[in-house]
């Protein structure tokens, strides 16, 4: 595995599952720093291919199946039981299958209108973590149009200097969503992006080395480039100078 620092954060490049190997290690890492943390999944096939990788390895730590509280960085406006829910793919796919208990999972209230389901997760999260707090480990992705979480290119989020770490925001042609801030962003611990495809190759390469630092949403990470760890495997890598 090759690791570089980059001005968005600290690259580690490998094969895909030298790479769920190291988000594995990251929710360990997480568990020896705080008796209780958070754990904050994301939507995506790559994760979907992390959840099996991990199920079928018996790959995750003990004390996040018994301490961690799992939620999203970002959801759908859609009943858990859809198969667009991000915190329903997971709790399917990996916590059911690993145990994990109910008063572990804290997933979106997506049973209510969006504006209300944003406001109930920032009351819930602040009631059981405290206003300040962001999530101890946020895996986020990066779409082949540059957005992360449901930042996408041209949304009012870039702009917004938000208090709360968590709103809702339309997205064209998709709907709403429900995501994290950047302000909750801020207060994250870690960020680990998984990044896999050479069809990201070239927005990544932009967003790490490209000479516009605004282009692309996922930009927004350089803000926190000392909390930040890209994943990425060799075929998103692929246009980087560096690699």
């Amino acid at each position: 595995m090759k690791i570089l620092d980059t001005r968005t954060g600290t690259l580690f490049v490998g094969a895909r599952e030298r790479l769920f190997k190291r988000a594995a290690e990251l929710m360990e890492e997480s568990g020896r720093e705080r008796r209780t943390f958070s754990i904050a999944l994301t939507g995506g096939s790559t994760p979907k291919a992390f959840y099996k990788w991990a199920v079928d390895g018996d790959h995750i730590p003990g004390a996040a199946r018994t301490r961690a509280v799992w939620t999203v960085s970002d959801e759908r406006m859609v009943p858990l039981d859809d198969g667009e829910s991000n915190f329903g793919n997971a709790d399917r796919m990996l916590l059911t299958p690993l145990g994990v208990e109910e008063r572990q999972k804290f997933p979106w209230p997506v049973d209510v209108d969006v504006h209300s389901a944003a406001a109930v997760f920032n009351r819930r999260w602040t009631d059981r973590f405290g206003g300040e707090s962001g999530f101890d480990l946020c895996f986020l992705g990066m779409g082949d149009d540059g957005h992360t979480a449901s930042i996408f290119p041209g949304s009012p989020l870039l702009e917004w200097d938000a208090e709360e770490n968590f709103t809702c925001v339309n997205v064209p042609e998709k709907g709403w969503r429900l995501t994290v801030t950047a302000t909750g962003l801020s207060r994250c611990r870690r960020i680990a992006v998984m990044v896999t495809g050479e069809n990201k190759s070239e927005v990544l390469r932009e967003v790490i080395e490209g000479d516009n630092p605004e282009r692309y949403p996922a930009h927004i990470l350089s803000r926190f480039r000392e909390r930040t760890i890209w994943l990425v495997d060799e075929a998103a890598a692929s246009a980087l100078s560096g690699i």
